[in-house]
């Protein structure tokens, strides 16, 4: 075994790698941008190694400066994580040649596979059923586009290095095929460096099952299958484990077309075949031994490993070191079985109602439920930075059945704080209470087709509102100091409340467009009366702190955390409530509605406007790329370009403005 490893990744799979080293009594060596200097990572490692700037082409991309990091601080392998280098077989060659170990598969095996048509090819002729489609080199759009018509749409447009969903399009009917095109070949040349890609036939019921694959280079294994079916914009939400409803016919028949497909390539380590099924069994509703085809694999650890471990009892880290280290298999295929039932989700710093824009932040306060794994490499008070991928966690949940893990699910989610930054949490909540999820009916459209109930804001009740005001008053609601805090905290609390003269506070609060009043009045330092007032009346409340713990009318008060100008109230996955500054309030909501703003930071790819061109509602005027992903800025209105404020190639902030319209008539004279 290795005395030393050296990890060239960062965020909760470092953490994750590093964990399972310590346990093992490897030491482990970091690696670090200007903007993870302090980051969850570099603390949970022996040593760390300054790389390079904050963007990953100048840090965890620059693989001879982290090969150089490993010879020298003595480490003897490399793990790469996910994502970065993991899968680029120029690395794993060039680790090979400084005399280390690349802890996962050769350089051969990832080039067989890390272009999706060559892999399908790879695969018809090893006998593993791929959908039908074109996976040729020729490029040329009006063949794609004739290819595309005898395939019959709907097709899938895939990069063929691609992942993650970028460098994808669905497209539904001819005419929209070379916009698609397009624009897939311009998001796959920016994310890989090859705008290459194959058509596919779209499954019109489609679900995502993959099975994972172990191997030692001469002989597999696989650990069964996940289920990651519930997707948006081709990226997964909540994977689990096994697939529900699968038939053991099945289950036999993916798990050995899976370990066919790693032993053709002589496979080493933990990797990922990922299969395409078709959920409708053909109009029987069940899954067939026929209803599946190969759609790639993935040469790497995946972000869902967690699951496979929940329900096989094996550490795949581990197995992956001991396999680099010379060891043959940790088992075969007949010691594995699988127990109870597993869910993954994860949680972003995204903002779900604006179409999942991720978001940035610094994380104020951040804390996990006891009862679930929380896979982390943030803390509170780090930062969500637009430099990498907005993951705050992945929670993890295990149990007996499907339903008892979906329960424990739904607890932790509701258990689980954060706030210095809009987070998909409450999104993830109402997944887990969809009725159709909870029956194990999933397909990749669950999301798109339900998707106005799933992001239904939560109406907040007086209590909520109650509890808003006082964490914007100081009177201590928080995680600290609600349930649970002691007498001692509420006497403290109590003095610097009874400092007010006289003892009556309005604090003004705002839940999205509203704005509303709550009036505190203080009787005693362990009692509060209070009145909140909206457009639509008032409301009288009692709060009270009986042992420490502060309650309404009887009922527990929900805790609260402050945040700059937002308090968030714990309850409903968290209800952000806006404090409005009494030195700064009447200034209205109006905001200049002629410009199109940057919604987060970002590089802008291309700009298609010119000043005194007219514009449609919906025209496409300029591209933002951030978070590894393009957003089109859109026309919200018919128009004319007043002025373009922007250049391709800017790097910009959130709210920047990047092209302004001219007045419509009428505004200048209102």
């Amino acid at each position: 075994m290795f005395d030393k490893i050296l990890i060239a990744n960062r965020g909760e799979i470092a953490c994750r790698i590093a964990a399972t080293a310590r346990r093992m009594g490897v030491g482990t060596v970091a690696v670090y941008s200007d903007a993870d200097a302090g980051a969850a990572h570099v603390a949970a490692c022996d040593a760390a190694v300054h790389i390079g700037g904050s963007a990953p082409a100048d840090s965890y991309l620059r693989g001879d400066v982290i090969i150089q990091a490993a010879l020298d601080t003595g480490a003897k392998a490399i793990h790469p994580g996910y994502g970065f280098l993991s899968e680029n077989p120029d690395f794993v060659d060039a680790v090979h040649a400084a005399g280390l170990v690349f802890i996962g598969p050769s350089g051969k095996a990832i080039r067989a596979m890390g272009l999706k048509d060559a892999a399908k090819a790879l695969m018809i002729e090893a006998g593993v059923p791929v959908v039908p489609g074109y996976h040729g080199a020729e490029q040329d759009g009006d063949f794609l586009k004739a290819q595309a018509g005898e395939i019959g749409y709907p097709v899938l447009i895939k990069a063929v290095a691609g992942g993650g969903g970028k460098g994808m399009r669905l497209v539904e009917r001819a005419e929209a095929f070379d916009a698609a095109l397009a624009s897939a070949q311009s998001e796959a040349r920016t994310a890989f460096g090859n705008a290459d890609v194959l058509i596919e036939k779209y499954i019109t019921a489609p679900r995502h099952i993959e099975v994972q694959v172990f191997g030692d280079g001469s002989r597999a294994v696989h650990l069964f299958e996940r289920d990651c079916s519930l997707q948006r914009r081709h990226q997964k939400v909540i994977e689990e484990a096994p697939a529900p409803d699968m038939p053991e016919n099945v289950r036999a028949a993916m798990g050995a077309a899976a370990v066919k497909a790693a032993e053709a390539i002589g496979y080493s380590g933990a990797g990922t075949i990922e299969f395409i099924v078709d959920g409708s069994g053909g109009g029987t509703g069940v899954l067939q031994e026929d209803g599946f085809w190969f759609m790639e694999m993935n040469t790497r650890l995946q972000v869902e490993h967690p699951v496979t471990e929940a329900i096989t009892g094996v550490d795949l880290v581990e197995w992956q070191l001991r396999v680099a280290a010379g060891e043959a298999l940790p088992c075969a295929q007949e010691d594995l079985s699988i127990t109870g039932h597993a869910f993954e989700v994860r949680l972003y710093a995204e903002d779900v109602p604006k179409g999942f824009l991720p978001a940035t932040g610094t994380l104020t306060h951040l804390q996990f439920p006891d009862g679930a794994r929380a896979d982390s490499g943030v803390r509170a008070g780090d930062v969500i930075s637009p430099f990498y991928d907005p993951m705050i966690a992945k929670v993890i949940t295990h149990g007996p059945t499907r339903a008892a893990a979906l329960q424990q699910m739904r607890a932790a989610l509701a258990g689980t704080q954060v706030t210095g930054t809009v987070t998909n949490l409450a999104f993830l909540g109402a997944l887990c209470d969809h009725g159709g999820f909870a029956a194990g009916q999933v397909d990749t459209g669950l999301i798109a087709r339900d998707l106005e109930a799933l992001v239904a804001a939560p109406v907040p009740r007086a209590a909520h509102r109650l509890s808003a005001a006082m964490a914007a008053a100081g009177l201590g609601v928080g995680p600290d100091a609600g349930q649970g805090a002691g007498p001692e905290n509420a006497t403290v609390i109590g003095q610097g409340f009874s400092l007010w003269a006289p003892l009556r506070r309005s604090v003004a609060l705002t839940w999205g467009e509203e704005a509303f009043t709550v009036v505190l009045m203080l009787e005693g330092a362990d009692r509060v009366l209070a009145e909140v007032v909206t457009s639509g009346g008032s409301e009288a409340l009692v709060a009270e702190r009986i042992a420490g713990a502060w309650r309404i009318n009887g009922a527990p008060m929900p805790a609260a955390a402050v945040s700059g100008a937002v308090v968030t109230v714990f309850d409903h996955y968290g209800l952000p409530f806006g404090i409005i500054d009494p030195l700064e309030r009447a200034q209205g909501a109006g905001g200049d509605g002629n410009l199109i703003e940057a919604p987060m930071p970002g590089s802008v790819k291309a700009v298609f406007a010119k000043a005194g061109q007219s514009v449609a509602q919906g025209d496409r005027l300029a591209v933002l790329e951030a978070m590894k992903m393009e957003h089109a800025l859109l026309a919200a209105r018919d128009g004319v370009v007043a002025e373009v404020l922007c250049a391709a190639g800017d790097q910009v902030e959130a709210g920047a403005a990047l092209i302004r319209l001219e007045e419509a008539e009428g505004e200048a004279a209102a």
